[in-house]
């Protein structure tokens, strides 16, 4: 077995310490000790994505029927419950493929956000551009977790205590205040304050990138000094 493969084969540290990680892990392993013998990691990774469509679907429809975006509230649940417990029951069933899980959960992941947040920017109350930046925000803050996979062995799944189900949370808010409010009137040139929010998000994302590509780099620095 050569170097380089051991290498894709090492356990990675999964840090984990958003504020409902610990509620969430005992839901979730309850979960995975009542669902029955026939559901799979893979039928529930497909119940993620299924959800995904479902968000996106319901933002579009939202030009032309207002309660569609309660389907786009379904399908944040229906993505957390297959997103969340693909995983999880994996590691309950001690039934892992790390490399397979690796690559299938985080290109799942990748094209469900594209999905949800290139749908709101399809919704009549969020530009396009505003949740562009937010998507631009999210994918450089995955490139880092992959990076900090492969030079440290550790994916962060949370920043100021804020993880993937927190973020769900903030967007089922959000798709309620576009249902409950409507349309909002532009506040700073043709931007709502959905648009303000949105785009905001993304920004804070990518100074977030910026820091945490400053403190890694300062890290490998100090852990790989230069050569003489």
């Amino acid at each position: 077995m050569t170097p380089d493969f051991k290498a894709k084969i090492t356990p990675i540290d999964r840090i984990q310490e958003n504020l409902v990680a610990r509620t969430e892990r005992r839901v979730l392993n309850w979960l995975c000790a009542r669902l029955p013998r026939w559901v799979t990691p893979d039928m529930l990774t497909g119940t993620g994505m299924a959800g995904a469509l479902m968000v996106f679907g319901g933002y579009v429809g939202s030009n032309f029927d207002r309660a569609s975006l309660w389907l786009a509230v379904a399908g944040y649940l229906m993505h957390w419950f297959g997103d969340s417990l693909d995983g999880s029951l994996a590691r309950f069933r001690k039934i892992e493929r790390p490399r397979y899980g690796y690559f299938l959960d985080h290109s799942c992941d990748g094209f469900a956000t594209m999905l949800l947040v290139v749908g709101i920017g399809l919704t009549p109350y969020v530009e396009l551009e505003a949740a562009l930046i937010a998507l631009a925000g999210y994918l450089l803050m995955s490139i880092h977790a992959f990076l900090s996979v492969r030079v440290l062995g550790e994916l962060r799944l949370s920043y100021f205590n804020a993880g993937p189900t927190e973020l769900r949370m903030v967007l089922i808010a959000l798709t309620v205040a576009m249902y409950a409010a409507g349309r909002e009137p532009p506040l700073i040139g043709q931007l709502n304050v959905f648009d303000l929010f949105v785009g905001g998000v993304g920004l804070v994302l990518v100074a977030l990138f910026l820091l945490q590509t400053a403190r890694t780099a300062r890290r490998l620095a100090i852990e790989e000094p230069p050569r003489n």
